[in-house]
């Protein structure tokens, strides 16, 4: 036996094991630092198969076996070539304890326990927190919806979408190809269907393009037209009868720089492209509100995942120790963890007081030089290579590196704060570890 992992979790047994046979868990135990995506998700723990790919186009398929709900079920490797040289048998076994559930993670195979640690560890800390996440909000009057989602394969919705699976809502992606199954929708976001939202009571409508690269003449004109006028044409659609429209935003309303202004859901938009753009984005989102359909614009800050955005960036160059401060690292980061981010839409689905704008950061708010001294302290590497202020002009132009790189923006979540919200991370450095898999005494 190579690894034996266990836990207790704040949840009743047969909730815990549930949360495992719904679409999604496999998305959500799947460490963001490590090369492994989901190519399909078994369909029963009974006798379902699941397929992860790896590196160089190698497959895993993992075989379900052993159903004995709600304490256990088994999957073992069966594909070639790693079938072959690697061994796998994974044991999933569930006992209640006190009021909650043990879950323990016994796995036979070759791969020294050294290498499987952080990665169960992180399982079961995401196991724990989305339980007690969607406790929360059924508690709180969440209740199963069916919910339309744009941008499902990007980023923020990849982590989305298998998080409300996992709280027994139904998701519809709306995709831009034909669909691949029931829960697939084609949308044309110029012209999209009058049918398109039918039996929909939620949008969330993340598909807009990456706002990162040169700020040519032609990345401008793609940024704002995949923004606005699709965001008011699915906005229009959805008014004849979704409960609530909520659409992505971004905190670069405020402006590329506001000093040590601290920034809330009140104050007045800044200048520059992106505000522009931001401003014209909501504008749309929110043209269409009615007194039956609540909006909420989600003012996202860096979003903090090595699966993604700034973070994918920085990853590589700190582990290598060839990280540094930006310039003068004074520049304010308002930051979000993928995990909190998730948190936040899924609220602003169920909980009526949460409408219109919502800053979508953590209230620990750091300037450069601390984030960048946080991630090198994290992966245990200096950070003594600092970027010169000419590197980020050369990679995105004079406007990109003042509007992205440069970017300075003491942004608070005050409308949260006002509604109590609880952040899984509110601070940076345990938001590091759990992502990357550096926590101690794992």
């Amino acid at each position: 036996m190579s690894l034996i992992y266990s836990s207790v979790v704040d949840a009743p047994l047969d909730e815990v094991f549930a949360w495992h046979e719904r679409p999604g868990a496999i998305h959500r135990l799947s460490p963001p630092w490590q090369p492994i995506g989901v190519v399909r998700e078994a369909e029963s723990l009974d006798d379902g198969r699941a397929v992860l790919s790896f590196p160089l186009g190698l497959r895993w398929g993992a075989r379900h076996s052993g159903y004995e709900p709600p304490h256990r079920f088994v999957d073992e490797l069966d594909s070639a070539p790693l079938g072959w040289v690697l061994r796998w048998k994974h044991s999933h076994e569930f006992a209640a304890e006190g009021g909650g559930t043990r879950m323990t993670d016994r796995v036979d195979t070759p791969v020294p326990a050294a290498f499987l640690r952080q990665m169960f560890a992180y399982r079961h800390r995401q196991v724990a927190a989305d339980l007690a996440a969607q406790a929360a909000a059924r508690q709180a009057g969440d209740a199963p919806m069916t919910i339309a989602l744009t941008g499902s394969g990007g980023f923020v919705g990849k982590a989305l979408g298998p998080f409300l699976t996992t709280a027994g809502h139904r998701v519809v992606r709306l995709v831009r190809r034909d669909p691949a199954g029931p829960d697939e929708r084609r949308w044309d976001p110029d012209a999209p269907d009058p049918g398109l939202l039918s039996g929909v009571d939620a949008v969330v409508h993340l598909a807009g393009a990456s706002i990162a690269g040169r700020f040519t003449e032609s990345h401008r004109r793609a940024v704002r037209e995949s923004r606005v006028g699709p965001t008011r044409a699915l906005a229009g659609l959805a008014a004849a009868g979704v409960r609530v429209f909520v659409s992505a935003s971004a905190i670069g309303i405020y402006g590329p720089d506001r000093g040590d202004e601290e920034l809330t859901e009140d104050s007045g938009r800044g200048e520059g492209f992106l505000a522009d753009v931001v401003a014209d984005w909501e504008a749309a989102a929110t043209s269409a509100a009615t007194a039956d359909m609540r909006v909420v614009t989600v003012r996202t800050g860096l979003v903090q995942s090595p699966a993604g955005g700034t973070l994918r960036i920085f990853y590589p160059l700190f582990s290598t120790g060839l990280g540094g401060r930006l310039g003068d690292g004074r520049m304010w980061q308002s930051w979000i963890g993928i995990d909190d981010l998730v948190d936040i839409y899924h609220r602003a689905l169920y909980d009526t007081a949460v409408s219109g704008p919502v800053n979508a950061v953590a209230p620990g708010a750091v300037r450069n030089s601390t984030y960048t001294a946080t991630l090198a302290k994290v992966l245990r590497r200096p950070a003594l290579l600092p970027v010169p202020a000419f590197g980020p002009r050369v990679l995105l132009g004079e406007q990109g590196a003042g509007e992205l790189a440069e970017a300075s923006q003491l942004v608070r979540p005050a409308a949260l704060a006002k509604l109590g919200h609880r952040f899984r991370y509110p601070e940076l450095e345990p938001a590091l570890r759990h992502l990357l898999g550096r926590t101690p005494n794992a």
